[in-house]
């Protein structure tokens, strides 16, 4: 069995397991449990009742939280002409085409958090889909990440825009923010990331679409949320 530190021993106390909090009660033992040195990032998991194997039970889209992530984010644009230069003028701080796709696959580089594609090179980012998709840097229309309106998204992207997509194991795991937000500001940014997934719900899904949620620190425990009370 796995050895686990005296300071997780000591957050795990203030947890019960076999109690489903509200979202206000979790935050708040999520931000006690943040005992590590560093600024530890606040992360939701929420167990889906989809089929990921089934394309119509996708589920995956963007929102742009309230108060940020407390990250700062690194964008790749793939543009060329006028929306390279209007990418460049918004703030990202890679821009190009055939080059940096030609860096990326001879040279493993990803100095990067976020790729925005205009739609007309996406013939050039399709090439890197087995290199991007897997890291989920893969541009998206569902995520706005493939639009012509790069200033749009790269501003978007700067003010806080996370994407959540499930996985294979129909799980959604995503960032709420930092623990010294406070409670008062994650609140909010949860309540936009679950608004968005219960709005995402497939129309194909019969059965019950929120599992389980559970929120937590970087180093700290999991805390168990009630679907009921998700947005309380």
């Amino acid at each position: 069995m796995a050895k686990v530190g005296k300071k997780y021993q000591e957050s795990s106390k203030l947890v019960d397991r076999n109690t489903l909090y509200t979202a206000g009660e979790a935050l708040d033992l999520a931000v006690k449990t943040s005992k590590a040195k560093f600024d530890e990032t606040i992360e939701l998991a929420v167990r889906l009742g989809v089929d990921p194997r089934h394309a119509d039970q996708q589920v995956r889209g963007a929102v742009v939280l309230p108060h940020g992530t407390g990250k700062t984010v690194k964008v790749l644009v793939f543009a060329k002409g006028d929306k390279a230069k209007e990418a460049e003028a918004a703030g990202a701080e890679y821009v190009g085409a055939e080059e940096l796709a030609q860096k990326i696959q001879s040279q493993n580089w990803f100095d990067f958090d976020v790729v925005v594609a205009t739609p007309d090179m996406m013939g050039v980012v399709g090439r890197l889909g087995r290199i991007l998709g897997p890291k989920g840097l893969m541009p998206n229309p569902k995520s706005g990440t493939v639009t012509f309106d790069v200033a749009k998204a790269i501003s978007e992207i700067k003010a806080g825009k996370v994407e959540y997509r499930v996985d294979k194991t129909a799980i959604i795991h995503v960032p709420v923010g930092k623990a010294s937000f406070g409670v008062e500001k994650l609140s909010e940014n949860l309540r936009a990331l679950m608004e968005a997934i219960i709005k995402a719900k497939p129309a194909a899904l019969k059965g019950q679409y929120i599992k389980s949620i559970s929120i937590s620190s970087t180093m700290g425990p999991g805390v168990k949320i009630n679907p009921v009370k998700a947005l309380d």
